[in-house]
């Protein structure tokens, strides 16, 4: 299906999927929060490597920028909303005045959100779907486009156990739900994006379950974005540590494309990429 999604003042056309690369601007990401962190003994961000990150990550194709400042890693305890943006809010206004790209910002947090919106994100990526007080009101006001995921639980707990009647039925009502929700507030359906939630709340089974009935959320109409990348539904298959699952996050990549996935959100942007190109050209012919 064929999309062209409204984020803030840009349009992004998805008649071809597109790739969201990632900066996480925490201590505990595992894949470049360290590496983007000033040399100060107390975790803060070296903004010229942020700035250095995201323009490598455009010349490889991404067509968002991803900033996350709370990790939502299985067991990741939350932050306080203060700590969050001293994290993001400088990391967007340095990709935002030096770059042209749609900015999205990964946060569950209002008062981030609305930060966020007034530093010039594009897109809002909450794990949480929007459901803290306070968030859903905060993202209907703005014109930002909205990713609504699934996730069982919090990230603290949601990997201790699993509790689904049907798992694709359940994924999928609830993603309804919450796309009811912004409809019966006026939000327009060209802002929206939905998200699975690979890896949040789910086993093994479950999240390889999702992948090969990806195109069953086809069925709410609206683009599917996925993230995959490195996980550990990636490394418990292929017997890897996190920066060595670049071949079997892109293997899931195609798998994903094949069942309708319009935005891959990854780490490994030049590899993601060559997979979309191939992809797109074989599905042309």
């Amino acid at each position: 299906m064929k999309f062209s999604l409204s984020a803030g003042e840009r349009k992004i056309d998805l008649s071809s999927p597109v790739c969201m690369g990632i900066i996480n601007v925490t201590p505990d990401s595992f894949s470049d929060g360290s590496e983007l962190a000033s040399k100060d003994s107390q975790f803060s961000i070296d903004l010229d490597r942020v700035l250095f990150k995201a323009e490598s990550l455009i010349a490889e194709g991404a067509t968002i920028i991803d900033v996350g400042g709370e990790s939502t890693r299985p067991g990741a305890s939350p932050i306080s909303d203060e700590e969050e943006l001293q994290r993001v809010i400088p990391a967007i206004e340095v990709i935002k005045n030096n770059l042209d790209v749609c900015i999205s910002v990964d946060t569950s947090s209002p008062i981030v959100m609305s930060e966020a919106i007034s530093a010039g994100v594009g897109l809002i990526n909450d794990v949480r779907a929007f459901s803290k007080l306070g968030a859903l009101e905060v993202a209907i006001k703005s014109n930002a486009a909205l990713c609504l995921m699934h996730m069982q639980g919090q990230p603290m707990n949601m990997q201790e156990s699993f509790q689904y009647t049907d798992l694709l039925s359940d994924i999928f009502n609830f993603l309804k739900d919450r796309i009811k929700a912004f409809s019966k507030a006026g939000v327009l359906k060209s802002r929206l994006v939905i998200d699975p939630g690979f890896g949040f709340g789910k086993s093994l089974e479950h999240n390889y379950q999702i992948l090969k009935h990806l195109s069953v959320f086809e069925g709410l109409n609206l683009p599917i974005l996925v993230g995959i990348s490195r996980k550990s539904m990636i490394g418990d298959v292929v017997g890897h540590p996190v920066k060595e699952r670049v071949y079997g996050s892109v293997a899931a990549t195609i798998l994903a494309l094949n069942n309708g996935a319009s935005i891959i959100r990854t780490h490994d942007v030049a590899a993601t990429m060559d997979a979309i190109r191939v992809h797109s050209i074989y599905q042309r012919v």
